[in-house]
């Protein structure tokens, strides 16, 4: 395997505006406070896929976080993919993922407000550990060729509206609870995927809403990990370059909760995971 490109990337803007993608390294904290007003080393170039995405010497100063990626190709997700979430839920555990999409209008930046239609109710929060395609794959066979086509690894929140994915509404369809748009913030970094193949099943997942911790797993609780997930989405179907896949939330929902804790307007709801870092989002009801 050759030498990774990178180690973990911020994208971000400096104080004149212009856009960067940075070298942040393993070590440095991602939050938006740590990240505001650090200088790192910047790439050529504005895409992480192109041949000449080579890190320079020249510094920038971080003004403003943006979302990881520029534009996604699609959103493939995977539903009741966490033990403790299925068993709130009370659904039998499948044989196959469950999966549906989000279409590309659904990207949304790490710190980004999320701005909720007025007929979108009972809002919900997902914390995910989302991984980028690396390359166009197709018929992926093997665990080792499945995470040869992982590029790197984001945090990601599966906003949900609760009232569109109700069967009456939905016909038993995750997608239409879920594919607005900005409802799937991610970042704030890309993680090599070298930095965690090793346990990418094992990292911290957690939510907090205004501070409060509604979610605390680990990843190793996932039912379908994923080359079991590249494999399964490969099946006669090509995935594409850039394409988001999001794996699932543990435990610990609104939706579940007893009553159920329904996101409010001005919530603030930040997605944190072990070596990737924190995002923060407020939920704006329009």
């Amino acid at each position: 395997m050759s030498a990774p490109k990178f180690q973990r990337l911020v994208r971000f803007e400096n104080p004149n505006g212009k856009i960067y993608y940075g070298e942040l390294g393993l070590e440095h904290a991602a939050t938006e406070q740590d990240l505001i007003g650090s200088s790192v080393a910047i790439y050529k170039g504005l895409s992480p896929w192109a041949e000449d995405f080579k890190l320079t010497s020249q510094k920038e100063k971080i003004a403003a976080v943006l979302c990881p990626l520029a534009n996604v190709p699609l959103f493939e997700c995977i539903g009741l993919n966490y033990r403790k979430h299925v068993e709130e839920a009370g659904f039998p555990k499948e044989k196959y993922p469950t999966v549906f999409t989000k279409p590309p209008d659904a990207l949304a930046g790490p710190y980004e407000d999320i701005l909720v239609h007025e007929e979108c109710q009972l809002m919900d929060y997902e914390a995910e550990l989302c991984f980028i395609i690396e390359r166009d794959c197709k018929n992926i066979t093997t665990d080792e060729e499945a995470l040869s086509c992982v590029f790197g690894y984001t945090a990601g929140n599966d906003v949900s509206s609760r009232f569109w994915q109700m069967p009456e509404r939905s016909g038993n369809q995750h997608g239409t609870g879920k594919w607005y748009d900005k409802f799937a913030p991610i970042g704030p970094t890309i993680v090599n995927a070298t930095a965690v193949h090793k346990s990418p099943n094992g990292l911290s997942i957690k939510t907090f809403v205004n501070g409060e911790l509604r979610q605390d797993a680990r990843t190793d609780d996932l039912i379908f990990d994923v080359p079991t997930i590249i494999r399964h989405l490969t099946r006669g179907k090509t995935l594409r370059q850039g394409t988001i896949i999001m794996t699932g939330t543990p435990g610990g929902v609104a939706a579940f909760m007893k009553p159920p804790q329904w996101l409010k307007d001005n919530d603030i709801v930040e997605v944190e995971i072990e070596k990737i870092g924190r995002t923060r989002n407020r939920i704006v009801l329009q």
